[in-house]
């Protein structure tokens, strides 16, 4: 029986419906993702009134679905690889709506933080499993842009919490938001419809025929017939799947990404959780506040789908390191007196170099390692950055506290920006003749077994 290699059928794939029903898809999922992790920021200046909570308490309140996000990455990440994404997918979903709509019912900060820290478990393993899916059906010319399309869901969900927060708080409340996010679950029955598997799973899984029609809808004009053997080009790992994540010389690679992950994520949740109640205290109205919130996550999706347009023509590392460098300067600049319109372009360009980059990180991890650890690949990045993620909101806290200038916030803030861009410039120097680890696998992998079965 002949054999063929999954990878170069959808490498040199057409772009389809099908490519296009998965990038909608997870790019829905990604809006509701979002809108979950951007809500804190946005309820934040009316909890802190409420319940009366000091900045280290309101930072250390918004870290629990940090944490839970964390540990979220860590697990369903590895079990995904094991029991398929589209089922990592569904209950993540399903898990962090239910725990969001749960939290407008608390009475409390300790009610209140047990449910963002399931909310988090569920935004924690939706992220890298939706990101492995979309990069594992793109076309090989338009993987880095459609990854990025895709994933500018996640700030178009920031943009939906900061346009709903400037209508609902006022009229009706803060548990409002959070009873808002039940209503994506209407759409659970399309989803597990809808939404494809991962045919790498399928692949391990001893299921050629159903492989089969999942690549004749990915490659109408190339489909395989049934006298084709499919296999894949990397060798599912053995042992623990983390310790391949430093294997092959991805050594240097996992640990600078690791880095980037975390100070790129900082930065996310510090601007996201902080940046309204900053405002708020330099004389802006609550309105006001929540439309710098806005245009932050407006500047993410331009600085995602800008940016992976870029990264298909420049290489995602470069484009990497050149977002963390004007980060870095336009965040710095935020805590200076500006005309509102020079601060609205930086809040602007400061979120198409945060949450932008972040989105480009997941496509350049989901790319740098091989099919068979790619979840396992990005749920650790993910976790290792909610770490970042967690500091964000508590360094934000303590620096309200400390009552400094507003400049000095903001310098702070910008700092992890310039330790990324150094790192990825490490990454990317490391790298610079492409992922010359995973493509040394690939070909010495598929090589090798062709010739076992020519044997």
């Amino acid at each position: 029986m002949k054999t063929q290699e999954v990878s170069q059928i959808i490498d040199g794939a057409r772009f389809t419906q099908f490519h296009w029903m998965v990038m909608c898809l997870c790019a829905l999922l990604l809006v509701f993702d979002g809108y979950d992790l951007f809500i804190y920021g946005a309820v934040l200046p009316v909890l802190m009134k409420e319940w009366t909570l000091s900045p280290v308490q309101a930072g250390a309140l918004g870290s629990y679905a940090l944490f839970g996000m964390m540990f979220g990455a860590f697990i369903f990440g590895p079990l995904a690889d094991r029991i398929g994404r589209k089922k990592g997918v569904a209950i993540s979903f399903v898990l962090f709506s239910l725990s969001t709509f749960a939290s407008g019912f608390a009475s409390s900060p300790n009610e209140f933080g047990i449910f963002r820290f399931l909310a988090g478990l569920g935004c924690g393993g939706l992220m890298p499993n939706a990101v492995a899916l979309m990069n594992e059906y793109a076309p090989k010319r338009l993987r880095s842009t459609l990854v990025a399309i895709m994933f500018s869901g996640y700030s178009l969900g920031g943009v939906l919490c900061a346009g709903l927060g400037i209508w609902m708080l006022p009229r009706f409340g803060w548990q409002s938001m959070f009873f808002a996010a039940a209503v994506p679950l209407v759409l659970l029955p399309l989803i597990l419809w809808k939404l494809p598997e991962s045919v790498g799973f399928l692949l391990r899984a001893g299921k050629q025929e159903q492989a089969r029609a999942m690549l004749a809808q990915v490659a109408p004009h190339a489909a395989p017939g049934a006298d084709v053997q499919l296999v894949q080009g990397e060798a599912k790992p053995s042992g623990a799947p983390m310790l391949e994540l430093f294997k092959q010389d991805r050594t240097v690679g996992t640990l600078m990404i690791w880095i980037a992950f975390f100070c790129c994520l900082l930065m996310v949740y510090a601007l996201g959780s902080w940046l309204p109640k900053l405002m708020a205290s330099a004389g802006y109205s609550l309105g006001s506040s929540l439309s710098f919130l806005l245009a932050l996550n407006f500047g993410g999706v331009v600085g995602a789908i800008g940016g992976g347009w870029l990264g298909d023509r420049f290489t995602l590392p470069k484009v990497v390191v050149s977002f963390f460098a004007v980060g870095t300067v336009a965040i710095a600049l935020l805590g200076f007196n500006s005309p509102t319109p020079v601060l609205y372009l930086l809040i602007i360009v400061a979120g198409a170099t945060t949450i932008g980059t972040q989105i480009l990180l997941y496509a350049n991890t989901a790319q740098f390692y091989p099919l068979a650890i790619r979840s396992t690949g990005l749920g650790w990045a993910s976790g290792v950055g909610r770490s970042g993620a967690i500091v964000g909101p508590l360094l934000g806290g303590a620096l309200m506290a400390a009552a400094l200038p507003l400049s000095m916030n903001f310098l702070v803030f910008a700092i992890p920006g310039l330790v990324a861009a150094l790192a990825f410039g490490i990454f990317l120097l490391r790298y610079r003749h492409g992922q010359r680890a995973v493509a040394a696998e690939a070909t010495s992998t598929v090589s090798a077994a062709t010739i076992s079965r020519s044997v």
